[in-house]
């Protein structure tokens, strides 16, 4: 039990340092001014469901980039065949390639050589590096050029790449404080804007390709037919049809500049923009040569205004007028000055959390959380007494130190990421738990007080590496398929559960040493101040080993028969829509709201009255007709609200288009599986065969449970959900792993013991320490899931019975598989060795 001074040395530097890191959380931006200028200032960032803001997911259109580069490499064979004097009418669309039929063989081997000219390198390692962009390939008279998945993939990523910067630009245009842009894979972006309750301006923004062109327009007379190389174009605002040439007279690409203004005469909002040196040349002579013509000014495919030519305009500059309100124009001008996007950027996928929201979250957060860990606190005294502050010590330790490291990696504090920590407050007093009732079990043996802390220690230190090992595989599983505030949680967890190690293990172990050693104790004596159990128990646990797995199997056949009916309350994660949650100025009325909205054609609509009279939640099913569908719901959906309500909030708004829901259902089920095989594995390797399989069968019937418990009291089935049952997943396999080490170790003391006596007896010696841990986690999540609200009673709720039924089954359900298992082997191994004598004999 000696300690290095440099160890004790290097510990407290780590705490100091956490401390430091986290000691900015609780202070205000006045008071954190006041600190000096040496003093580390940065706080943990809030996700945007705690302060408010917009989350956005962003798809680049790469079917529509694909056709755009098929049109543009048309273009380039026809152009490419001219030079040669080579009938370039030939060459056509047919599907995805380029078709030329020439019959002249001469003619056919030139182009063919012509056009494999065309081809470009792709550059870069990771998109098929060096290989080329177009395949051009020859049959009969006919030659097909043809993009390369290579090509296709190098276009795309820069696509994206350029993408990235004009968002970032029209972002920085409106004025967005602190946004975050970055890449998701290889065809997304994610936009996170802060403080952004409201993002359908800027959504308008974001998604507008802002392609402008300038096009004459035809004259064309009413019911004429449309002449070749003329296209009918809706009018931006009103819908009326111009007949507009489809040769760009020149491309907004020459805009160098743009601004929102007022016209000095009407004093109409308006944008006035300005030409580079070429495009003022160009724009001067188009001006000079249709006096008296108008002349469209298009942005992607519609007509923003088309005014006719008065003069010839020389100085390079222009107006665009038409009606806008102030905002359109602010818009409009921000599009155009950052450029046009070189593909259609689609909202996939949007969440929106409004301020007052955030602030309400925020102090139930600190409220359940503080009730939590009051609540762990006085249950750790009443266990252990004065011993039992140590461990308290070790768990604030374990709570700041987690801030602490938060702060130092830029970690994101989200709504699951605070029940992550509140959680983490139960799950840190089990290693406290394991490790004190080893150190009692060792005093009763009659040793020292440095023998029996030493032997605790040894002895709990594998159960507590074996039961958080599997806590990680479930938070790192989470970690890979969850998503924005599912992973903070999985952040959360996961320092929790590392800082658990070092705080339970390492701290406690110096504090208990450094006891005994200043009050010269000869032995250790951990007696609870309530004594909840008896010191001793003898229960025979196996007499009822059929009772309880034939009471399990039909808790969970009866699950399954509720997963089909009424069947899971699935969110708009897995299956798509649009949630959206509002609160009225007085008690909403959920007849004239549902009437109201049922009216307007976007198919079935459920509100729900959560909280407050006056607080209601409005589900409406994925809309037909894709993202650009769901969009347009959405504004459909708040402009009928606030015609009821002027004075309504929109406190929160989530949309989740078909792909993004199909895909996050995908990846929670994957996760769910990997983390029960990655369990088998490790449990196989770390125990024997029969372990493990007792482990899964008792897991399987533990997830069939919580999958009932969702369906029967008809539970948001989300991403939190998810964390949930994984989280379940890990404590039900840690607590099993307590329950099968004791196992382990008696098999290896008493040899000649029959296996049934041996799980009996060392089921009754963790006994207590399943259930005191069990307790711990209940009363650290207790508050929340009574007080926390609809945001995480889908987390908290299902944890409190998921804790009951891992904990009962490790009791009742693994241990009477495993006893099965073995007496399976045990009969087959001796009906084999009368065989083997036999045959032995006969050689």
């Amino acid at each position: 039990m000696r300690t290095s001074r440099w160890v004790v040395v290097t510990y407290t530097i780590i705490i100091l340092a956490g401390i430091i890191a986290a000691l900015p959380n609780a202070l205000t931006t006045k008071q954190l001014a006041a600190l000096p200028s040496w003093f580390p200032k940065q706080q943990v960032t809030l996700g945007l469901d705690l302060q408010g803001g917009s989350h956005l997911v962003l798809e680049v259109d790469a079917a529509a980039l694909k056709t755009d580069r098929l049109r543009s490499l048309l273009d380039d064979v026809r152009g490419a065949l001219r030079k040669e004097r080579i009938n370039a009418s030939s060459a056509r669309l047919a599907g995805d390639a380029i078709v030329v039929n020439i019959a002249d063989d001469a003619q056919r081997a030139t182009a063919l050589a012509t056009l494999q000219s065309l081809a470009v390198p792709v550059s870069g390692l990771g998109l098929g590096g060096g290989k080329p962009d177009i395949e051009v390939t020859t049959a009969d008279k006919q030659i097909k050029v043809m993009l390369t998945e290579a090509g296709q993939r190098d276009k795309l990523d820069a696509a994206l790449q350029q993408s990235l910067e004009i968002v970032r630009q029209r972002v920085d245009q409106v004025g967005v404080a602190e946004p975050t842009i970055q890449r998701v894979g290889s065809d997304r972006m994610l936009v996170q804007l802060p403080g952004l309750q409201d993002p359908t301006r800027l959504r308008e923004l974001l998604g507008s390709t802002a392609k402008m062109t300038f096009h004459m327009v035809a004259n064309v007379a009413n019911g004429e037919p449309l002449p070749r190389g003329v296209t009918m174009l809706p009018d931006a605002k009103s819908g009326a049809q111009y007949p507009v040439e489809d040769r760009v007279a020149l491309d907004g690409a020459r805009l160098t500049d743009a601004r929102a203004g007022f016209d000095q005469r009407t004093q109409e909002p308006l944008v006035s923009f300005r030409f580079d040196s070429v495009g003022a040349r160009q724009f001067a002579e188009i001006t000079a040569a249709n006096v008296g013509k108008p002349f469209a000014i298009v942005l992607d495919g519609k007509v923003l205004s088309a005014p006719s030519i008065r003069e010839p305009i020389t100085g390079g500059s222009g107006q665009i007028s038409g009606s806008f309100s102030v905002e359109e124009t602010v818009t409009l001008s921000a599009l155009l000055r950052a450029g046009a996007l070189p593909a259609p950027l689609t909202v996939i996928e949007e969440r929106t959390v409004g301020p007052d929201l955030g602030g309400d979250v925020i102090k139930m957060g600190i409220y359940t959380g503080i009730a939590g860990f009051v609540a762990v606190v006085l249950f750790m005294v009443a266990l252990y007494g004065t011993w039992g502050m140590i461990a308290n010590f070790a768990l604030l330790l374990h709570l700041i130190l987690t801030f602490g490291v938060l702060t130092l990696i830029g970690g994101t504090l989200t709504l699951p990421g605070i029940a992550g920590i509140i959680l983490g407050i139960g799950f840190g007093v089990d290693a406290n738990i394991l490790i004190n009732e080893r150190i009692r079990e060792e005093s009763k043996k009659g040793l020292s007080a440095f023998a029996a802390l030493d032997n605790g220690f040894k002895r709990a230190y594998s159960t507590i590496v074996d039961a958080n090992v599997t806590s990680l595989i479930a938070t790192g599983l989470l970690f890979m398929f969850g998503s924005g505030p599912v992973r903070g949680f999985a952040i959360t967890m996961f320092l929790g559960t590392c800082l658990s190690m070092f705080t339970a293990v390492s701290v406690t172990r110096i504090l208990m040493a450094a006891v005994v050693r200043r009050k010269r104790l000869k032995t250790i004596t951990i007696e609870p101040l309530v004594r909840f159990f008896p010191e001793k128990t003898s229960i025979s646990f196996m007499k009822a080993r059929y009772l309880g797995i034939g009471m399990s199997i039909f808790l969970s056949l009866a699950s399954i028969g509720l997963f089909f009916k009424p069947g899971l309350n699935y969110g708009i994660d897995f299956k798509g829509g649009i949630q959206v949650e509002i609160a009225t100025s007085t008690p909403a009325d959920l007849a004239q709201l549902r009437s109201t909205l049922g009216g307007l054609n976007i198919g079935e609509v459920a509100l729900q009255q959560i909280g407050s009279d006056g607080n209601v939640l409005i589900r409406v099913q994925r809309q037909e007709g894709g993202e650009t569908a769901q969009t347009a719901a959405v504004d459909t959906i708040k402009s009928a609200v606030q015609k009821l309500d002027p004075s309504v909030k929109f406190e929160r708004t989530e949309v989740v288009g078909p792909k993004v829901s199909g895909e996050l259902a995908q990846s929670g089920i994957m996760a769910v599986v990997l983390a029960a095989l990655a369990m088998l594995v490790y449990i196989w390797w770390r125990f024997e065969w029969n372990f493990a399989i007792g482990a899964i069968a008792t897991l399987v019937l533990d997830t069939t449970k919580m999958v009932g418990f969702f369906a029967l009291f008809g539970l948001d089935f989300n991403l939190t959900a998810i964390a949930a049952l994984l989280t379940i997943i890990g404590y039900s396999v840690n607590d099993k792993v307590v329950v099968y080490d004791r196992m382990r170790e008696n098999l290896r003391l008493y040899k000649k013991m029959p296996l049934r006596e041996i799980i009996d007896m060392s089921i009754n010696q963790v006994f207590a320490r399943c259930i005191y841990t069990s307790v711990a986690i209940l009363l650290s999540m207790l508050p929340m899931a009574i007080w926390g609200g609809s945001a995480v009673e889908n987390f908290a709720i299902p944890m409190v019975f998921g804790v009951f039924i891992a904990t009962t089954s490790s009791i009742f359900i693994a241990a009477p598989i495993l006893l099965l298992l073995g007496d399976w082997w045990q009969q087959r191994s001796a009906g084999r060795e009368p065989s083997t004598a036999v045959a032995a004999s006969k050689a």
